[in-house]
């Protein structure tokens, strides 16, 4: 037993007692945190989350190294459950797709992730690119990736081991992190999409959206919009009719900051807000009292984070005949004009207002359908 470290290795051919526990010569336990786990087959081993919480990462990698230092084994996997309570059985819940190993004497954790169906062509070099990001944030590094699958495209495996700065961290949130990983690399099996970005935040894995880019679908916003201003709820109006006048729809979700780099506005931090349970009614207030038409199955919704809310407002893809979507009122040189209308789209990452030449034309349109019952050359 090795003492001051919060994990403990207790060699085969030794006969320790703790408690009611007792340490066969035939079998290895691990102790995490005073809690004791034993290895599968006598070399990998098996932790609940909940058991690493208390762990500095620097235990486990000196851990492993008394290991292979003693034994003269290779390190073995240090493999994390997540499931049920810490007190379950874990010989019978499953394994998440984190787990730890020595690799050059030091610390790394592997990602081992399966889809139900294999990636077209080139889009495993969008998800590495994807998640590099993330991995610059959370301050870990891509020491190596494998992409395998089926040839009939029933499934897709990727692994990645990952180096990770194990300073001042507990083994439980460097897992949590690649579990966040993990949740961008299910939300990007092959490309970021609108229902992604919301499963990524209603499962809790908000951050892994930082270093990703606002698009033609996507906008964000650090703060609450100025509900009580007309200037204020009128900004609100704009973003969300864009996505309306939009071919594909959108996403505005207030609770991520941006930051320009090489011109495209880049996700660079979540920053969730109070709670405030009148918060949804006001936005549906405002959307309801500034946009006509209103649009077709518009939804509000406050999702809560640990540290705060999010705020999603979901425009799904429009009737061609209820476009385009009107705003009413305009800020016109700082001053709110309640007299005036306009119309947004979409182009890239920026609302732009429509010309005077394309509303000339959607009207013209519009008239000659109603004239002649069919549309114009």
């Amino acid at each position: 037993m090795f003492a001051r470290s919060r994990i403990s290795i207790i060699p085969k051919k030794v006969m320790l007692k703790r408690g009611s526990v007792a340490v066969l010569d035939d079998g290895r336990y691990w102790t995490f945190d005073g809690i004791e786990r034993e290895s599968d087959d006598y070399s990998d081993a098996v932790a609940h989350i909940a058991d690493l919480t208390a762990v500095p990462a620097a235990d486990l990698q000196a851990a492993l190294r008394r290991y292979v230092t003693v034994d003269d084994y290779e390190a073995p996997n240090i493999h994390v459950v997540v499931e049920g309570d810490q007190d379950f059985d874990l010989e019978y819940l499953p394994y998440s797709p984190v787990s730890f190993t020595l690799v050059d004497n030091r610390l790394v954790m592997d990602l081992d992730v399966n889809f139900d169906e294999s990636p077209e062509d080139g889009e495993t070099l969008r998800i590495t690119q994807r998640v590099a990001p993330l991995l610059d944030r959370k301050r870990m590094s891509l020491i190596s990736e494998e992409q395998d699958s089926s040839d009939d495209g029933r499934w897709w495996n990727v692994k990645l081991r990952l180096g990770v700065s194990i300073r001042g961290k507990n083994v439980g949130l460097i897992a949590h992190d690649g579990l966040e990983v993990v949740a961008l690399l299910n939300a990007t099996a092959g490309q970021l999409m609108q229902s992604n970005v919301i499963d990524l935040l209603r499962s809790g894995f908000a951050g892994a959206l930082v270093g990703q880019p606002e698009g033609d679908w996507l906008e964000v916003k650090r703060e609450h919009y100025d509900l009580r201003s007309e200037a204020g709820q009128i900004k609100l109006a704009r973003a969300v009719s864009q996505f309306a006048n939009a071919r594909d729809g959108g996403l505005v979700i207030v609770g991520f900051a941006t930051k320009k780099y090489a011109g495209q506005d880049l996700i660079n931090a979540a920053t969730p807000t109070p709670p405030d349970p009148a918060i949804r009614r006001r936005y549906v207030q405002v959307l309801q009292n500034r946009i006509y038409p209103p649009p077709d199955d518009l939804r509000v919704e406050v999702i809560a984070g640990s540290d705060g809310d999010f705020t999603l407002i979901e425009i799904p893809p429009q009737p061609e005949e209820l476009k385009p979507f009107l705003v009413y009122g305009a800020v016109i040189e700082g001053r709110v004009n309640n007299t005036f209308v306009s119309i947004v789209e979409r182009r890239d990452d920026e609302g732009i207002p429509m010309s005077i030449a394309g509303i000339h034309s959607t009207l013209a349109v519009g008239r000659a359908l109603l004239r002649r019952g069919h549309l114009p050359d």
